[in-house]
């Protein structure tokens, strides 16, 4: 487990020391949805919750490692049941590789987490070679 060291009963804001102020009343239900995301509690985050925040860049330097859990946890599970395309190790894949080469560990981590698993959607095939090809001198 990676994650042991973060608090996840504190929130994204309270980790960060850093209090966004209410969005603007006509703003998108993504926007509204990321400031009320960055509020909660690490554990009472979903997985679509963490594949929000992560996809929009919030909070990676705590939802990472939490997010890399996960899905090291469910790997066995995913591959024994075939066909895979998942939004979380999608929004994963895509961070910046800056993300990535920031955090070696990290990389190497997910890296062997999609060693795992068999049967990927093309789509998620795609991100892994892209992922790889971004960082071999990580990997």
């Amino acid at each position: 487990m990676i994650a042991l060291l973060i608090d996840t009963s504190r929130s994204i804001e309270e980790l960060k020391g850093d209090r966004w102020p209410d969005p603007p009343s006509d703003s998108t239900t993504l926007v509204r949805s990321v400031h009320e995301l960055r509020r909660r509690a690490i554990k009472h985050l979903t997985v679509e919750d963490l594949r929000r925040l992560i996809a929009q860049d919030v909070g990676l330097r705590w939802l990472l490692p939490v997010a890399l859990d996960f899905l090291r946890e469910t790997a066995p599970q995913e591959a024994a049941a075939g066909w895979y395309d998942d939004d979380l190790l999608s929004a994963v894949l895509t961070r910046r590789e800056s993300v990535w080469r920031n955090a070696p560990e990290l990389a190497r981590h997910l890296d062997e987490t999609v060693r795992m698993l068999t049967d990927l959607s093309p789509c998620i095939q795609r991100k892994v070679d892209q992922f790889r090809t971004a960082l071999p001198d990580v990997l």
